[in-house]
Protein backbone atom coordinates (compact mmCIF):
# COMPACT_ATOMS: atom_id res chain seq x y z
CA UNK A 1 0.00 0.00 0.00
CA UNK A 2 1.30 3.61 -0.63
CA UNK A 3 1.07 5.58 2.60
CA UNK A 4 2.45 8.39 1.75
CA UNK A 5 3.12 11.07 -1.15
CA UNK A 6 5.73 13.48 -1.15
CA UNK A 7 7.09 15.85 -4.11
CA UNK A 8 6.09 18.20 -6.03
CA UNK A 9 2.60 19.77 -6.98
CA UNK A 10 2.14 19.81 -10.43
CA UNK A 11 -1.64 20.22 -10.57
CA UNK A 12 -4.16 21.73 -7.92
CA UNK A 13 -8.13 21.24 -9.20
CA UNK A 14 -11.37 21.43 -6.83
CA UNK A 15 -11.15 17.58 -6.17
CA UNK A 16 -8.08 16.46 -7.04
CA UNK A 17 -4.34 16.99 -6.77
CA UNK A 18 -1.12 15.60 -9.14
CA UNK A 19 1.67 15.43 -7.53
CA UNK A 20 5.01 14.31 -9.25
CA UNK A 21 7.49 11.91 -7.60
CA UNK A 22 10.80 10.26 -8.91
CA UNK A 23 8.96 11.56 -12.07
CA UNK A 24 5.96 9.94 -11.78
CA UNK A 25 3.00 11.87 -11.22
CA UNK A 26 0.46 10.25 -8.92
CA UNK A 27 -3.60 11.82 -9.04
CA UNK A 28 -4.91 11.88 -5.18
CA UNK A 29 -8.75 12.84 -4.91
CA UNK A 30 -8.71 14.89 -1.72
CA UNK A 31 -11.63 16.73 0.42
CA UNK A 32 -12.00 20.84 0.49
CA UNK A 33 -9.98 20.43 4.04
CA UNK A 34 -7.24 18.83 2.42
CA UNK A 35 -7.11 21.09 -0.62
CA UNK A 36 -6.78 24.31 1.52
CA UNK A 37 -3.06 22.76 3.13
CA UNK A 38 -1.95 21.89 -0.15
CA UNK A 39 0.31 24.54 -1.84
CA UNK A 40 0.77 25.91 -4.86
CA UNK A 41 1.40 23.82 -8.32
CA UNK A 42 5.58 24.33 -8.16
CA UNK A 43 5.73 23.60 -4.52
CA UNK A 44 6.85 20.59 -2.07
CA UNK A 45 3.93 18.96 -0.10
CA UNK A 46 3.12 16.05 1.83
CA UNK A 47 -0.15 13.68 1.54
CA UNK A 48 -0.31 10.70 3.89
CA UNK A 49 -2.53 8.40 1.63
CA UNK A 50 -5.08 5.44 1.22
CA UNK A 51 -5.24 3.31 -2.24
CA UNK A 52 -8.34 1.67 -2.88
CA UNK A 53 -8.73 -1.13 -5.69
CA UNK A 54 -11.75 -1.81 -7.39
CA UNK A 55 -12.90 -3.48 -10.89
CA UNK A 56 -12.56 0.25 -12.55
CA UNK A 57 -8.94 0.90 -11.45
CA UNK A 58 -7.06 1.49 -8.71
CA UNK A 59 -7.67 5.26 -6.82
CA UNK A 60 -5.36 6.85 -4.33
CA UNK A 61 -7.27 9.34 -1.96
CA UNK A 62 -4.78 11.77 -0.28
CA UNK A 63 -5.10 13.53 3.28
CA UNK A 64 -3.12 16.59 5.10
CA UNK A 65 -2.84 14.45 8.66
CA UNK A 66 -3.14 11.29 10.06
CA UNK A 67 -6.04 12.02 11.88
CA UNK A 68 -8.28 12.88 8.47
CA UNK A 69 -7.14 9.55 6.70
CA UNK A 70 -8.53 7.48 10.05
CA UNK A 71 -11.65 9.46 9.81
CA UNK A 72 -11.68 8.56 6.32
CA UNK A 73 -11.25 4.96 6.91
CA UNK A 74 -14.19 4.74 9.75
CA UNK A 75 -16.33 6.57 7.71
CA UNK A 76 -16.10 4.18 3.95
CA UNK A 77 -16.45 1.32 6.99
CA UNK A 78 -19.96 2.24 7.58
CA UNK A 79 -22.83 1.21 5.12
CA UNK A 80 -24.04 3.20 2.35
CA UNK A 81 -20.63 5.03 2.62
CA UNK A 82 -17.97 5.02 -0.32
CA UNK A 83 -15.10 6.87 -0.68
CA UNK A 84 -16.40 9.78 -2.98
CA UNK A 85 -19.05 10.48 -0.09
CA UNK A 86 -16.73 9.96 2.82
CA UNK A 87 -14.61 12.95 0.64
CA UNK A 88 -17.93 15.31 0.95
CA UNK A 89 -17.82 14.76 4.27
CA UNK A 90 -14.12 15.75 5.53
CA UNK A 91 -14.59 18.67 3.12
CA UNK A 92 -17.63 19.51 5.84
CA UNK A 93 -14.86 20.56 8.52
CA UNK A 94 -11.84 19.40 10.23
CA UNK A 95 -11.37 16.23 11.44
CA UNK A 96 -12.14 17.52 15.18
CA UNK A 97 -15.19 19.06 14.31
CA UNK A 98 -16.59 15.97 12.53
CA UNK A 99 -15.72 13.76 15.46
CA UNK A 100 -16.94 16.27 18.11
CA UNK A 101 -20.52 16.09 15.75
CA UNK A 102 -20.97 12.20 15.47
CA UNK A 103 -20.21 11.80 19.67
CA UNK A 104 -22.76 14.71 20.20
CA UNK A 105 -25.43 12.89 17.73
CA UNK A 106 -25.34 16.13 15.73
CA UNK A 107 -27.13 14.36 12.39
CA UNK A 108 -28.00 17.53 10.67
CA UNK A 109 -23.99 18.24 10.13
CA UNK A 110 -24.43 14.86 7.66
CA UNK A 111 -27.93 15.45 6.56
CA UNK A 112 -26.20 18.91 4.59
CA UNK A 113 -23.62 16.46 2.85
CA UNK A 114 -24.53 15.73 -0.44
CA UNK A 115 -24.90 12.34 -1.15
CA UNK A 116 -26.14 10.97 2.82
CA UNK A 117 -29.68 10.89 3.74
CA UNK A 118 -31.46 10.63 7.07
CA UNK A 119 -30.79 7.04 7.26
CA UNK A 120 -26.85 7.36 6.48
CA UNK A 121 -26.31 10.11 8.69
CA UNK A 122 -27.95 8.86 11.90
CA UNK A 123 -25.48 5.49 10.50
CA UNK A 124 -22.52 7.39 10.80
CA UNK A 125 -23.55 8.66 14.05
CA UNK A 126 -24.49 5.64 15.67
CA UNK A 127 -21.55 3.32 14.28
CA UNK A 128 -18.89 5.74 14.57
CA UNK A 129 -19.70 6.76 18.45
CA UNK A 130 -18.61 4.27 20.60
CA UNK A 131 -15.08 4.76 18.05
CA UNK A 132 -14.84 8.09 18.65
CA UNK A 133 -15.66 7.52 22.08
CA UNK A 134 -12.66 5.43 22.61
CA UNK A 135 -10.37 8.12 20.73
CA UNK A 136 -10.86 11.32 22.78
CA UNK A 137 -10.06 8.64 25.87
CA UNK A 138 -6.57 7.98 24.20
CA UNK A 139 -6.14 11.58 23.69
CA UNK A 140 -6.83 12.12 27.75
CA UNK A 141 -4.84 9.22 28.75
CA UNK A 142 -2.22 10.93 27.19
CA UNK A 143 -2.54 14.43 28.36
CA UNK A 144 -3.49 13.74 32.11
CA UNK A 145 -1.43 12.46 34.74
CA UNK A 146 -4.56 11.13 36.87
CA UNK A 147 -5.24 7.82 37.43
CA UNK A 148 -8.75 8.07 38.10
CA UNK A 149 -11.25 6.79 35.53
CA UNK A 150 -14.04 9.60 35.86
CA UNK A 151 -11.27 11.96 35.50
CA UNK A 152 -10.14 10.59 32.46
CA UNK A 153 -13.87 9.95 31.41
CA UNK A 154 -14.56 13.33 31.85
CA UNK A 155 -11.91 15.18 30.14
CA UNK A 156 -12.60 12.27 26.88
CA UNK A 157 -16.09 13.69 27.07
CA UNK A 158 -15.20 17.35 27.55
CA UNK A 159 -12.68 16.79 24.20
CA UNK A 160 -15.67 15.47 22.40
CA UNK A 161 -17.55 18.48 23.01
CA UNK A 162 -19.85 18.02 25.32
CA UNK A 163 -20.51 20.83 28.40
CA UNK A 164 -19.12 20.45 31.58
CA UNK A 165 -22.60 20.39 33.14
CA UNK A 166 -23.30 17.81 30.35
CA UNK A 167 -20.50 15.73 31.21
CA UNK A 168 -21.10 15.72 34.92
CA UNK A 169 -24.68 14.95 34.67
CA UNK A 170 -23.79 11.86 32.27
CA UNK A 171 -21.19 10.92 34.41
CA UNK A 172 -23.17 10.89 37.74
CA UNK A 173 -25.80 7.80 35.72
CA UNK A 174 -22.90 6.16 34.11
CA UNK A 175 -21.41 2.91 35.17
CA UNK A 176 -17.97 1.33 34.52
CA UNK A 177 -14.84 0.64 35.77
CA UNK A 178 -12.52 2.24 33.23
CA UNK A 179 -12.83 5.50 30.98
CA UNK A 180 -13.95 3.38 28.07
CA UNK A 181 -16.89 1.87 30.06
CA UNK A 182 -18.01 4.96 31.41
CA UNK A 183 -18.08 7.26 28.35
CA UNK A 184 -19.26 3.89 26.52
CA UNK A 185 -22.24 4.59 29.26
CA UNK A 186 -22.07 8.30 28.99
CA UNK A 187 -22.90 8.11 25.01
CA UNK A 188 -25.41 6.08 25.89
CA UNK A 189 -27.62 7.93 27.59
CA UNK A 190 -26.68 11.34 25.76
CA UNK A 191 -28.58 9.51 22.77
Amino acid sequence: MIASVRGEVTVRRADHVVVECGGVGYRLAVSANTLRAVPAAGEETLLHTHLVLRDDGMHLYGFSSEEERELFLMLVGVQSVGPKVALAVLSGGSPRDLTNAIAAGDSARFQAVPGIGKRTAERIIVELREKVAGEAVAAAVQTTTSEDPRTLAREGLLGLGFAPAEVDQLLDSAAGDTPEDLIAAALRAAR
